[in-house]
């Protein structure tokens, strides 16, 4: 890599450091698909709750914050498209749009283009500001997992928050934190 790619501007993702063409660009897209399909992979059950704890949720986080709102959203599309047509790569290698979680996959599509949209305005350049756009990614994911959920098992909202969002907070926070210090580390290494 060069030195001019290597150094960190402004309104830059991690992405654009690398030399810029649509190969680079398509192969960041089915990457961040595969990375999440991969990620979803690591899941824990959770007793009571059709929603297991995955790694789905950090792979979205950073697939957004890494590629860009663009790509980060294109990534995401594709994960969900090609889960609906059958690729088993939704949590615990299911796939289709009938699980009671694909709210949550819907949430990851606009989740991953928000928290991109945040770190081209350098939102994973400090600790404290991935923290936010990590919280704010999660909470957008919840805001619409959490009634499509309710929708999709036919539950109260008071029983789909304790199924669909309480037993996942505290996994959540630990995977911001993993995000707090891995993006502005990349950052910090990069600008050297």
């Amino acid at each position: 890599m060069s030195t001019a790619a290597a150094t960190a501007r402004p309104g830059e993702v991690l992405a654009d450091l690398l030399p810029a063409s649509r190969v680079r660009d398509a192969a960041l897209v089915l990457g961040g698909a595969a990375f999440t399909g991969l990620a979803a992979q690591i899941s824990v059950p959770v007793p009571g709750s059709p929603v297991p704890v995955t790694g789905q949720t950090l792979a979205v986080l950073l697939v957004g914050t890494a590629l860009g709102a663009g790509r980060g959203f294109l990534s995401l599309a594709l994960y969900a498209l090609a889960g609906i047509a059958g690729v088993p790569w939704f949590a615990d290698g299911t796939s289709g749009a009938a699980a009671p979680s694909f709210g949550y996959i819907l949430g990851m599509i606009l989740a991953s283009t928000v928290v991109g949209a945040l770190a081209r305005r350098g939102a994973d350049r400090t600790a404290l500001r991935t923290a936010g756009a990590m919280l704010l990614g999660e909470a957008i994911i919840y805001a619409i997992g959490v009634p499509y959920l309710a929708l999709a098992v036919d539950l109260s909202a008071s029983d789909a928050i304790a199924l669909g969002l309480t037993p996942f907070l505290i996994g959540d926070a630990l995977k911001a934190a993993l995000a707090m210090g891995a993006l502005p580390t990349a950052w910090k290494l990069i600008n050297r």
